[in-house]
């Protein structure tokens, strides 16, 4: 591999060159002179900063996402547009395809079902995905195509008062994805340039998935140089004592506790106690206060691990606050959220818990580590968005929400620049030794911070070769 030579930029507010070898920062001084053979990089005096690690994010579902119409808020906003972008979709797609929609929540056009589907796509298989990520709604030639009836009995099969289905299915992903026919394979090299545009050099993906097969799509990518993002997995508690497969790292044990349905408290210990046996962390998926008290709970039962972490942490009241500072957790939060549904949560969340909804500041006083994501493709995956949100805390409409959770620009950034393993800890620098995993921008880094936007972003770095630019 060639060694990359940046000239002209600025680290730390010093104007430098940097050369990197290897994959790893090896100088930094001015000038630096190319030897041949070397890759060289003008910066223009841009700063040039740690690249941005994405601390919770879903690879293959952000893939799929690019096939499939969003139809949640801001971009789905009543019935009629619902109705406008499947039908629209429908008259996209081959004759056999099935039209998978993703984003939709009930603020939209109230509960979905499949009859309501029906009425909008009723010749051709539909499912769509509800925001939160736990829940489909198909319409009757889905249920058709998939087996489900009257007589199917299987937990998370919804029926209404008559014992029909209703179209909703709860917690059946993979039981679902099994039943699916055959579809493309996801385009994880155009999810890795996408990032790259971003300043994205590494990223945790935090879908709990139940099988090594499912990590298939993401290895190959990450292989193959595709997906050339650092990448950390997960998976569910049946997954703890497995070894990833590589160039994947294993990082904390997901433990999802669904808002419509919280598991019973033993079953959430049990699943802490088998990712603490097999000596990892777990990362526990909390949308609600009620999920947050319940996961504490079971923390009390199970015990701590270094590492153990709260996903989301979309209410965290004080008292709950201080229970998470005491146990040492992490928060991996996306501050983004407040930008993408703040309108729909003014609306409908119940005022008591509006001053706590995504906090930051908060629980950074409170010594808590704090890492930032984006969640997508449930939240956009320019994780500027999060940073810029993170220091507005304004709703897409202009409401303020949370303003007493607001941070510094740079206390913002750095929810993106701690390592893959630390979410939350001391933020990366750009210094000799370190991973030559950068993000060079088009100005000086504080005035980038006046409007943090990934247009700033002139390249990435990632192992010392250049992507994106």
């Amino acid at each position: 591999m060639a060694d990359l030579v940046l000239h002209d930029v600025v680290v730390d507010g010093r104007l430098v060159d940097v050369r990197a070898s290897g994959g790893v920062i090896v100088e930094i001084d001015r000038p630096i002179v190319a030897r041949p053979g070397d890759d060289e990089v003008g910066g223009g005096r841009g700063a040039l900063i740690p690249g941005l690690h994405d601390h919770h994010i879903h690879l293959v579902p952000l893939a799929a996402a690019e096939r499939s119409p969003f139809v949640g808020p801001p971009v789905v906003n009543d019935a009629a547009q619902l109705a406008a972008v499947l039908r629209q979709a429908h008259e996209a797609l081959p004759a056999r395809d099935w039209l998978r929609a993703i984003g939709y929540h009930e603020s939209v056009a109230g509960p979905l079902d499949r009859r309501r589907l029906d009425a909008i796509v009723a010749d051709r298989p539909v499912r769509v995905q509800h925001r939160a990520g736990g829940a489909w709604v198909l319409n009757t030639r889905a249920l058709e195509l998939v087996g489900v009836d009257a007589s199917t009995d299987r937990a998370g099969v919804e029926r209404d008062d008559a014992g029909q289905p209703t179209g909703r299915l709860l917690g059946l992903d993979r039981w679902l994805r099994e039943r699916l026919p055959p579809h493309p394979e996801p385009d994880l090299a155009a999810v890795g340039h996408r990032l790259a545009q971003y300043g994205v050099t590494g990223v945790t993906d935090a879908t709990p998935v139940g099988s090594l097969d499912d990590l298939a799509p993401i290895v190959a990518a990450a292989t193959g140089g595709a997906l050339p993002q650092h990448v950390v997995v997960t998976g569910a508690p049946r997954l703890a004592a497995a070894e990833v497969p590589a160039p994947l790292a294993r990082g904390p044990v997901k433990l999802v506790i669904e808002e419509y349905a919280l598991p019973p408290l033993d079953t959430v210990t049990r699943w802490m106690r088998t990712a603490h046996d097999a000596g990892r962390p777990v990362a526990v998926h909390c949308m609600t206060r009620a999920a947050l008290a319940l996961a504490l709970d079971a923390w009390d039962e199970a015990g701590t691990l270094a590492g153990d972490r709260v996903e989301h942490g979309s209410v965290v009241p004080p008292d709950l606050r201080a229970v998470v500072a005491d146990k040492g957790l992490t928060v991996v939060t996306q501050p983004g959220f407040v930008l993408e549904r703040g309108d729909r949560y003014l609306a409908s969340v119940d005022p008591e818990d509006l001053p706590h909804l995504y906090p930051c500041k908060s629980l950074i006083e409170a010594g808590i580590p704090v890492g930032g994501s984006t969640d997508a493709p449930y939240g956009h995956p320019d994780p500027w968005r999060d940073v810029a949100t993170a220091i507005e805390r304004r709703t897409s409409g202009g409401a303020p929400l949370g303003l007493r959770e607001a941070v510094a620009p740079e206390r913002a950034l750095a929810l993106f620049l701690t390592p893959l393993d630390a979410p939350g800890g001391t933020p990366r620098r750009v210094e000799v030794g370190a991973p030559a995993d950068l993000c060079l921008l088009d100005a000086s880094l504080s005035q980038v911070l006046e409007d943090p936007s990934s247009s700033h972003v002139a390249l990435a770095v990632i192992d010392g070769v250049v992507h994106g630019g």
